[in-house]
C-alpha cells in the first residue's frame, strides 16, 4: 500500500507498530544466526546462501502471481541498486565485522540506521524532512540499545582496551548503517509494487552481485562440510530472518516510510534479551528495562505521540 500523505509516512498505526516489532524479532535472530555460521561459513559465501536462499524461496512464493518476471525485466537496474545497498554491502560488512565482535556490539553498532537515514532522507527527499523530534528520537532510542547490551557486550574494550578490537571491525557495521540508511531512502520508489515482488527482486539482484564474490574471494567448494548446527542457522538467516524478513520489511515501508522503517535497528537488541528471557531462561536485569524503556520513549517521540504534536491523527 502507497502512504496517503505525508503525515502517514511519519505516524503509524498500531498495526505497523506490530509488523515493525515482528521484524525486529526476526532481524534480532540474524546475529544469532550469523555468529553461529560464521565460524563455518566464509562472510561472502554466507551472504550469498543468504540472499540465494531467500530469492529462491521467495521466487517460489510469488510465482505465478504478481507478475514479478516483467518487473524484473522492467526494473533490473533498479533492483540491482537496491540488492546492493540492502543487501550485498551491508551483509557482507556486518559479517565481516562479526569475524572480530560480538553479536551484540555489531547490533549496537548496526542500530546507529536510523540516525543516518534521518540525515539521508533529509537530504534526498521531500517529505521526510529533518526535525527535532527525530534527531531526539533517534538519539534516546540509539541511547537504549547501548544501555540495553551494556558493558557485557563489550569485553574486548572494557577489559583489554579498544586496541584488542581491530578499528577496521567497529567500522564496517556502522558502513553497513550508512548502506542501510540509503537503501531505505531509495526504496521508497517501490512503494507502488508488492512486498514480495519488491523483496525477490532485490533479493534477486544480490545474488547475481555475491556469486563472483563469494566464488573468487572463498572459493568455497574447497571448504570443509559445515556441522549441522551451522546448516541450520543459514537457513534459518535465509528463510526467516531475510526471506521473510523483507517481505515485513517493504510492507512497512510503503506504509510508515524509511525514517520509521529504519527504526527496526532499534529494536533487534531488545528482542534478543527477550528471546532469551522467554527460551533460555536469562533473567531481565534493570538495566535491561532500563534500555527498553529509553528505547520506546525515542519511539514514541519519533512518532510525535508522546510531545503530542499537531497532524493527522493515528489510527489506533
Amino acid at each position: 500500500m502507497q502512504a496517503k500523505s505525508k503525515g502517514s509516512t511519519s505516524r503509524m498505526t498500531v498495526a505497523t507498530w506490530g509488523l515493525l516489532a515482528l521484524l525486529g524479532l526476526i532481524w534480532g535472530g540474524s546475529f544469532f544466526f550469523a555468529r553461529v555460521a560464521i565460524p563455518f561459513v566464509p562472510p561472502f559465501t554466507l551472504v550469498f546462501l543468504r540472499v540465494a536462499l531467500a530469492a529462491l524461496a521467495l521466487h517460489l512464493y510469488v510465482f505465478g502471481r504478481y507478475d514479478i518476471y516483467r518487473e524484473l525485466r522492467s526494473r533490473w537496474r533498479q533492483f540491482l541498486l537496491l540488492g546492493l545497498l540492502n543487501n550485498a554491502i551491508p551483509h557482507t560488512f556486518i559479517f565481516l565485522g562479526q569475524t572480530e565482535i560480538g553479536a551484540g556490539l555489531a547490533a549496537i553498532l548496526n542500530a546507529t540506521t536510523p540516525v543516518w537515514t534521518v540525515l539521508i532522507a533529509n537530504i534526498l527527499t521531500q517529505d521526510e524532512k529533518l526535525s527535532a523530534a527525530k534527531i531526539a528520537g533517534c538519539l534516546l532510542g540509539l541511547s537504549g540499545t547501548i544501555v540495553l547490551i551494556g558493558p557485557s557486550a563489550l569485553p574486548g574494550l572494557f577489559d583489554h582496551g579498544a586496541g584488542s578490537i581491530p578499528l577496521w571491525a567497529l567500522a564496517f557495521p556502522v558502513v553497513a548503517a550508512i548502506s542501510y540508511g540509503f537503501a531505505g531512502t531509495y526504496g521508497k520508489r517501490f512503494r507502488g509494487l508488492a512486498a514480495p515482488v519488491t523483496a525477490a527482486g532485490q533479493l534477486t539482484a544480490s545474488t547475481l552481485i555475491m556469486l563472483p564474490v563469494s566464488l573468487i574471494a572463498d572459493t568455497p567448494w574447497l571448504l570443509p562440510v559445515p556441522p549441522l548446527s551451522a546448516v541450520l542457522a543459514v537457513l534459518a538467516l535465509a528463510l526467516v530472518s531475510t526471506a521473510y524478513g523483507y517481505i515485513l520489511y517493504f510492507r512497512i515501508m510503503a506504509l510508515a516510510g524509511a525514517t520509521n522503517t529504519s527504526l527496526v535497528t532499534l529494536l533487534v537488541p531488545p528482542s534478543a534479551i527477550i528471546l532469551g528471557f522467554l527460551f533460555l531462561g536469562e533473567t531481565l536485569e534493570p538495566t535491561d528495562i532500563a534500555g527498553m524503556l529509553l528505547i520506546a520513549t525515542g519511539l514514541l517521540v519519533l512518532d510525535g505521540r508522546l510531545l503530542g504534536r499537531r497532524g493527522p491523527k493515528s489510527q489506533w
